[in-house]
């Protein structure tokens, strides 16, 4: 099932696995290096940004290292299936990419600076796939929580493609979607590689630097 076309194929609402309506099993409550909580509600002045850059374990880390960042958390979303397992999802019968939750204070980070991360930390232009990692559930994302983070997003996106254009890359395959709902992923996937230190982590950006702001770039 793990090799079929479905790893690279996003299915239809009616093609994609069913879930369940509740998530099946318990979570620590506490991110493992930060020491806040991970579940909402959070404190008042913080703000929520989500993204998908590819296997959700370097790409917490990269967040968690951020000064300003409060929590973060992996999950599922993007997809159809409701409390999808991780073995559901990279099957690639429920839509979902990995997804990482950054809970930040806007007072010491910004949303922009966070959308450099992203750009920086990854390659957008390999659609369904990140490395020598394939299928739906690798694909670039970001799923915004307002119109300003939506405006921001596709900004940033614009002025990197300009870059990335220059330096020899493809189109941004990148999906700027307003959020949907956020499945929170297996204890072990939380915090994985504070867990694991010498786990897996197939992270890796184009070395293009992503603009400062959101601003396009000139020609």
């Amino acid at each position: 099932m793990f090799l079929s076309r479905h790893k690279t194929q996003l299915p239809t609402p009616e093609q994609a696995l069913p879930g369940r309506d509740r998530r099946g099993f318990a979570l620590t409550d506490r991110h493992t290096v930060l020491g806040n909580p991970l579940l909402g509600p959070y404190p008042s002045g913080l703000r929520i940004a989500d993204f998908g850059l590819g296997c959700f374990w370097g790409a917490e880390r990269r967040f968690w290292q951020t000064p300003g960042v409060w929590t973060t958390l992996v999950g599922y979303q993007g997809g159809h299936t409701p409390n999808p397992t991780y073995e559901e999802v990279c099957s690639g019968q429920t839509g979902h990419t990995e997804a990482v939750r950054v809970v930040f204070d806007p007072a010491l980070v910004s949303y922009e600076q966070l959308l450099k991360l992203f750009w920086e930390s990854h390659d957008p232009t390999q659609g369904f796939r990140q490395g020598n990692d394939t299928g739906t559930q690798y694909r670039s994302a970001i799923y915004t929580h307002s119109d300003e983070q939506q405006r921001q997003a596709e900004s940033s996106r614009d002025a990197y493609r300009t870059v990335l254009a220059k330096a020899g890359y493809g189109p941004i395959t990148t999906e700027i979607l307003p959020a949907g709902p956020f499945y929170v992923a297996e204890d072990y996937h939380q915090q994985y590689l504070d867990k694991n230190p010498a786990g897996y982590c197939g992270l890796g950006g184009t070395g293009v630097a992503c603009p400062v702001g959101v601003a396009p770039v000139e020609d």
